[in-house]
């Protein structure tokens, strides 16, 4: 009820790439150890020692979405995962693609300022990098090449596996930005570095992970008592650990009934928004993320006539910067396309009902804007 006694109108909830809800088991196997297990996981008694084991089997479930081979630090999330990797990367040239997340657009731009080469590739009207200007850019001199699986913006699947090969004939390391992907898309096992986020797959913010090929070691970023493998300094959190540790099995085991519930949600929203144009690639795509355009909207006023549904006007790094999607530029978008264009993501729990009311309620509000 709402503060005059009236029935409030429930939120649908249409903004997956930005976060998930978190789910109910995740939230089961964290509260014991935020109420009662409360022990610093470092430390050498019985208590600790019970509280790190929490860890340890929560790490464990985390890595077997990711390759063989391989050692797995918690973070505080993908951000430091991400600097960690391109600031402790070894001496050299950084390649990257203009649709990267501000994490790591804007580590490169750092490390170039500090002076090291930094090459940002274009991607054409698809979102999709041309490999054959990329294999150009990747050469000897190149230490880091940088691309991220499933674009968090457009839903776009880069070929990852392809710029791994090309980083590697070059010498250098590949790093996968896996957050939008992991749990959902293959993450190819030519990868060095992935960073991934637990609040994107139905797990705690708070925390992420870096997963390290076997010989691979940046440099720390920051310095303390090396408690992740010498690499990440700081007390852990086995709650937070504990939650991913568990939103990953549910990833693991669900996969199958999750994908054709987000493909039977992606072919129903396409049908309902069949005035819309879809930004990206048509086909090499994640089905739960679809950033839209019609012509001549306000998106801004578009949100605030569907106030009872959560979608995105891009990232939510970003949103509120004011300027125009850079990855809807990248695009060849202008701003004025840009700003008529909004994302609705959607996964495991957004019901085929909560889908068709927000497309009602979207399509209405789009319709009365374009009314004379």
């Amino acid at each position: 009820m709402d503060r005059h006694g009236a029935a409030s109108t429930p939120m649908i909830y249409l903004d997956y790439q930005a976060t998930t809800p978190l789910a109910p088991e995740a939230f089961d196997a964290m509260v014991p150890l935020l109420r009662d297990q409360f022990a610093n996981p470092h430390s050498a008694h019985r208590l600790g020692r019970a509280a790190a084991a929490q860890v340890e089997v929560a790490r464990d479930a985390v890595a077997r979405l990711l390759p063989p081979g391989g050692q797995l630090l918690f973070t505080s999330g993908a951000t430091e995962a991400l600097n960690i990797a391109i600031q402790g990367a070894p001496p050299g040239g950084i390649v990257t693609i203009a649709t990267e997340h501000a994490a790591v657009l804007d580590t490169a731009d750092a490390m170039g300022r500090a002076g090291r080469d930094v090459t940002v590739l274009p991607v054409g009207a698809d979102g999709l990098v041309d490999l054959e200007a990329a294999a150009r850019v990747i050469v000897p001199g190149v230490a880091l090449v940088v691309a991220m699986l499933v674009n968090n913006e457009i839903g776009v699947i880069q070929p990852v596996a392809a710029l791994a090969d090309l980083a590697h004939s070059a010498g250098a390391l590949f790093l996968c930005d896996a957050v939008q992907g992991y749990g959902r898309v293959p993450i190819p096992p030519a990868c060095d570095m992935i960073a991934i986020s637990a609040h994107k797959i139905h797990g705690p913010k708070g925390v992420g992970a870096l997963w390290l090929r076997d010989g691979v070691r940046p440099a720390p970023l920051i310095h303390g008592g090396g408690q992740e493998g010498g690499l990440r300094s700081g007390t852990l959190s086995p709650a937070l650990c504990a939650g991913f540790g568990v939103a990953a099995r549910l990833m693991r085991e669900r996969a199958g009934s999750d994908r054709a519930h987000v493909e039977s949600l992606a072919a129903l929203a396409r049908t309902f928004f069949a005035d819309w144009t879809l930004n990206g690639s048509d086909t090499h795509r994640y089905p739960g993320n679809l950033n839209l355009r019609r012509n001549g909207i306000d998106r801004a006023r578009l949100l605030s006539d569907c106030r009872n549904v959560a979608f995105s006007l891009g990232s939510a790094c970003a949103s509120g910067s004011g300027r125009p999607s850079h990855v809807l530029r990248a695009l060849g978008l202008s701003d004025g396309h840009a700003r008529a264009s909004v994302r609705i993501g959607f996964g495991r729990y957004t019901s085929r009902d909560e889908m068709e009311r927000a497309a009602i309620l979207l399509n209405e509000a789009a319709a009365a804007q374009a009314a004379p």
